[in-house]
């Protein structure tokens, strides 16, 4: 299936705006920290969610990063913590 791991943090500047893409981010991925997910998607579910969230921030104000981990089967995120333990995201089953 050719999944990604993916590392998204963002910095919106209008609060309406945050929620909106902080709920949207829910729908692909796990929460990390206040505005940092991680998700795993495909190549087809990449291009939806860039599309998806590039229609809900402002290109002149808010700044999203989205960074490839690589290949969701084979790589093991080199990731140090303080407090709570990082976890990757595994492969679940999806029901719709």
């Amino acid at each position: 299936m050719d999944e990604h791991i993916f590392i998204v943090a963002y910095d919106i500047s209008d609060q309406r705006r945050w929620r909106q893409v902080f709920k949207a981010m829910q729908g692909y991925g796990e929460w990390l920290q206040l505005s940092i997910f991680q998700c795993r998607l495909d190549r087809k579910h990449l291009a939806q969610f860039e599309s998806h969230l590039s229609d809900l921030v402002s290109h002149e104000e808010d700044h999203l990063m989205i960074m490839d981990l690589g290949p969701a089967d084979s790589v093991s995120p080199k990731v140090r913590s303080v407090g709570k333990r990082f976890e990757p995201v595994q492969r679940e089953a999806t029901i719709v």
